[in-house]
């Protein structure tokens, strides 16, 4: 939420029944080049973003078939749900020592029950890859923050919005290269330019221009 006002720091924007599943069950990941298998809220980091400080830690399902694809080209690879700090202890509290995980419909009625829903969210995504170029140490980040937009006249939340853009832009483009895709296509299939490029993907862009025309745009003219 862009105005946290519980000890949780967080309030209902998508399906309960999947924020509880990415909080308890395994999760996929690299390690030593390996595939291997991450337990959920575990691997708790600290991220700063434009001066906020943020918590980090696994969550299953992300990764999708990625860990496949580059185990042994990767030295490691994880995915995880960014928070407010504090948020992983609590939710640890209600998932592990009181073990709500064994009971996912008393945990999902808690929740529902005690936590707000809102349309007033921020997406944040961090992707953050380090290696050798050019036989030097080298970092590069992709950082975005996405909050919610008017869009064809209506109000979506950044989870909306983000979500409907990643979906849309991957069948547009689908659709539109059907000799290439074809089959099952995982994510790694596509490239991220293309997506950046999209109009149903410009809210992934580093400072779009007009992205909401853009989509209004695409809305209109589908030639699906």
């Amino acid at each position: 939420p862009l105005h946290p006002s519980n000890a949780l720091k967080y309030s209902l924007t998508w399906s309960t029944d999947g924020l509880i599943n990415e909080y308890g069950n395994p999760c996929q990941g690299i390690e030593q080049g390996q595939l291997t298998e991450l337990q959920p809220l575990e691997g708790l980091e600290t991220i700063e973003l434009d001066g906020l400080l943020y918590e980090a830690f696994n969550t299953s399902g992300g990764l999708g078939t990625l860990a496949e694809t580059y185990q042994g080209q990767v030295r490691s690879m994880n995915y995880k749900t960014m928070r407010y700090p504090g948020h992983c202890e609590k939710i640890r509290l209600l998932m592990q020592d009181l073990r709500l995980n064994e009971d996912r419909e008393t945990l999902k009625k808690v929740l529902e029950r005690a936590i707000p829903k809102t349309k007033q969210d921020v997406v944040l995504i961090y992707a953050s890859v380090t290696g050798e170029r050019n036989s030097e140490f080298y970092e590069q980040n992709y950082v975005k923050k996405v909050y919610p937009q008017w869009i064809a006249g209506q109000l979506w939340s950044a989870i909306q919005v983000t979500t409907a853009s990643g979906i849309c832009s991957v069948v547009d483009l689908t659709l539109k290269n059907p000799n290439q895709f074809r089959g099952f296509i995982g994510q790694e299939a596509y490239d991220l330019a293309d997506i950046l490029n999209n109009p149903f993907g410009a809210c992934y862009a580093d400072d779009p221009e007009n992205p909401i025309e853009k989509i209004s745009n695409s809305l209109e003219n589908l030639d699906w």
